[in-house]
């Protein structure tokens, strides 16, 4: 996992039915994982965007992954650049203020309320054996 307290991992591959297209489709992941960078860009917040090739959630584009070291992982979807932009980073920031990962419900923008798709535990801390 790259440096940093929070990974925002963006699904590429996801393809969205889009009619008034060539071919009938587009893939907004790209665009939103440039938008979120380009958001939080030169701020100090511990929070890196990553593409990702896929999150397995192809029916609900865009989908994102909020994970950390110790917290739990939120997989996102039905997200979209230019409706949720802000509502992401504020989850974001949120997310990695929070002790273990989890934000309370109350305090979830709506697109999060309406879009997680699963809630991962943290891996366990693993204890070096110590040999004598």
């Amino acid at each position: 996992m790259p440096k940093g307290d929070l990974t925002i991992h963006v699904c590429t591959a996801c393809r969205r039915v889009r009619e008034d297209l060539p071919d009938g489709y587009d893939q907004p992941g790209s665009a939103l994982a440039e938008a979120l960078s380009q958001r939080l860009a030169g701020q100090a917040n511990g929070i890196t965007v990553v593409t990702a090739d896929c999150l397995a959630v192809c029916k609900r584009p865009c989908t994102i992954a909020l994970a950390a070291d110790g917290k739990w992982t939120y997989l996102i979807g039905d997200l979209e650049t230019e409706s949720h932009l802000d509502d992401i980073v504020s989850a974001a920031e949120a997310y990695a203020a929070s002790a273990n990962g989890i934000v309370p419900w109350k305090e979830r923008p709506p697109c999060f309320r309406k879009g997680v798709v699963a809630r991962v535990p943290p891996l366990p801390v693993r204890q070096q054996r110590m040999t004598s």
